[in-house]
């Protein structure tokens, strides 16, 4: 069951009403109330051009309400003003004297503006049905009576919460000199409406104003109906419950503010707990970081450890390795000279006996000399690889060639102490009590 509000003013704290708030003429950007966002969706309708557009599709031709207003009131109420003015003047009373936006802005002769709603900011009926029944409305008030009121334009507001229509409108009638006069109550009177109570005299509770506001609630009441909608028929008129067009907006907004304070609340707690799961994330992210930092300790620490090894390792191969291989040169070479004189003294050559004493004692020096050469060739070969380029080249060769087998040794250390480790706390007596070892 939803509420259906019309509600009428022609002024309120800041004086009459600007059709300019319906129309949307100012930043909109600087208003706290409305979304401008949602602006561009707004619907209006004015008496002259009689079309219905959207926001975003006016021009910069396009009237505004203000204009189409001042037109209305200098084409309508001109003769009435400029046959007044010169009676004035008759009369000796020029100050008296008016012009039609004098009457536009007067707030006893300015437009009424009317405000429709159906429902409220946390359910309401969706802003096409809002329309349709509106339209309706407006259609048949002009039909029924349109010779004494005159609606000169509405807009549909989609941009601020609850959607809801600024519709404003005049009252006239001709008056005794045939001219077209804003005169609410004397237009209501000749529509055939009456007060509420006829027996008493007119006044701010009393007054024809009401019966038609009431004819109108009912008119609304039952297209609303008609459409299918279930709406709450108690009205709500006059005295403090009766709001202006200003007090409405202040309504709408302190809804609007309710909602957003709710999600304000909800986004608090969502906040809170997302806080939360970033400081868990954040303590984890702490504890990868210094497993990641131990890592790199241990990552530099391997890579310090296969240096050295492979340093020591460098220098004793250059040691032994280069001592052994240049005495298994010797050798080899001593036992192929021994080879030669036991070939020379075998032999039956005439020429080879002559020489064969010589031969040998050649061959016997040159045993000797291969010490000396064993070791110049030692040194200089332990000279060649102790060289910084190629003693760094054949280190870096050599670490690489070796940290994955050391890593993969000094893992498998590590797994067999845990082990046993582990084994010796299982196996390990329990430690006995006080009790225990009193007994």
């Amino acid at each position: 069951m939803m509420k259906v509000s019309r509600h009428n003013s022609r002024s309120g704290s800041h004086g009459v009403f600007n059709p300019k708030h319906n129309d949307r003429e100012f930043d909109v950007d600087k208003s706290v109330e409305i979304d401008s966002e949602l602006t561009k969706y707004n619907i209006y309708w004015n008496c002259f051009d009689r079309e219905i557009v959207r926001h975003g599709e006016r021009t910069e031709n396009s009237a505004s309400f203000t204009d189409v207003e001042k037109e209305f009131y200098d084409l309508v109420y001109k003769d009435y003003v400029e046959g007044q003015n010169a009676r004035n003047t008759k009369e000796g009373h020029k100050e008296r004297n008016r012009t039609t936006e004098d009457l536009r802005t007067s707030d006893k002769t300015c437009p009424e503006e009317s405000i429709h709603q159906i429902g409220k900011l946390d359910e309401h009926v969706k802003p096409e049905i809002l329309l349709a029944a509106t339209i309706e409305f407006l259609n048949e008030v002009s039909k029924r009576y349109g010779s004494h009121v005159h609606i000169l334009d509405w807009a549909l507001h989609v941009d601020e919460g609850t959607p809801h229509i600024h519709e404003r409108h005049v009252f006239d009638v001709i008056n005794k000199y045939g001219e077209r006069q804003p005169k609410q109550e004397q237009a209501l009177k000749e529509l055939g409406f009456e007060p509420p109570d006829p027996t008493k005299k007119i006044s701010k509770y009393n007054n024809r104003k009401i019966s038609f506001d009431a004819e109108c609630r009912k008119l609304l009441l039952d297209i609303c109906k008609s459409h299918g909608l279930q709406v709450d028929e108690e009205p709500i008129y006059g005295g403090k419950k009766y709001l202006e067009k200003q007090e409405f907006i202040i309504k709408t907004v302190n809804e609007k503010c309710q909602l957003l304070q709710a999600e304000k609340d909800q986004l608090l707690a969502d906040n809170s707990s997302l806080n939360e799961k970033k400081s868990s994330l954040q303590d984890e992210i702490t504890d990868l970081d210094g497993k990641k930092e131990k890592k790199k300790t241990e990552l530099a620490n391997i890579d310090s450890f296969v240096k050295d090894v492979t340093a020591v390792a460098y220098d004793k191969a250059c040691e032994t390795i280069i001592d052994e291989l240049a005495e298994s040169i010797r050798k080899e070479t001593s036992q192929e000279i021994n080879n030669l004189k036991n070939e020379i003294n075998n032999s039956n050559n005439l020429i080879t006996k002559t020489l064969t004493k010589f031969a040998l004692e050649q061959l016997t020096v040159l045993q000797q000399r291969l010490s000396g050469i064993k070791a110049r060739a030692v040194n200089s070969i332990k000279k060649s690889f102790s060289s910084s380029a190629k003693k760094e080249k054949l280190l870096k060769n050599m670490v690489k060639a070796t940290k994955p087998s050391l890593v993969g040794i000094i893992s498998k250390y590590k797994e067999q102490i845990a082990i046993e480790d582990a084994k010796k706390a299982f196996n390990a007596p329990a430690k006995k009590t006080h009790h225990e070892q009193s007994l």
